[in-house]
């Protein structure tokens, strides 16, 4: 399988899995939001077909959510989630990349595109809420993206590494990947 067909078929999963995570911690809202399940694939994305991928399934997982189930909703949370999602794809692949390949900086690669995706999130939604006439200060962003995030964060930091490095080892991402 050449390179563009594997990158297609894998982002086409990843947004699969964004569409269907989320209703493993839909039933209670305050889980799925600490949990974040939407931005594993687009992160594994990042990873594992590159940071452009990564970008277009992170942009197009939220909206593409709120059209077919209503959730998120659109305004602001659902836009602000795309570039979000769309920052967390393109940096998780970019830095990857960039870095050799030890197992630290699978870490490092993805603590970058977390930290850089909170801080678009942040900035997208205190653009998304003075338009709307409404205020989104630092208090209510670090607030929910950090604070309240702290379980999601702790969820991908144990979850994400080792399939990278886990597919890694099993030869589907070649040292040529980076």
């Amino acid at each position: 399988m050449n390179t563009q067909t594997k990158n297609i078929t894998i982002a086409g999963l990843c947004l699969a899995l964004a569409m269907v995570l989320p209703f493993l911690t839909g039933q209670i809202p305050q889980i799925g939001s600490a949990l974040s399940p939407m931005h594993i694939p687009v992160l594994l994305c990042g990873f594992l077909a590159g940071g452009f991928w990564g970008l277009l399934v992170g942009a197009a997982a939220p909206l593409l959510r709120f059209a077919l189930f209503g959730m998120p909703p659109l305004m602001p949370m659902g836009i602000a989630m795309a570039f979000e999602l769309a920052t967390y794809g393109l940096v998780a692949g970019l830095v990857y990349r960039m870095l050799p390949g030890k197992p630290i900086h699978v870490y490092i690669a993805l603590i970058i595109a977390m930290v850089a995706g909170r801080v678009v999130f942040g900035i997208a939604m205190y653009l998304l809420m003075k338009s709307a006439g409404n205020v989104y200060t630092m208090q209510m962003f670090l607030s929910g993206a950090f604070v309240k995030a702290v379980p999601g964060i702790i969820l991908h930091l144990l979850l994400i590494p080792p399939i990278v490095l886990a597919l890694e080892k099993s030869g589907f991402l070649g040292k040529g990947k980076r």
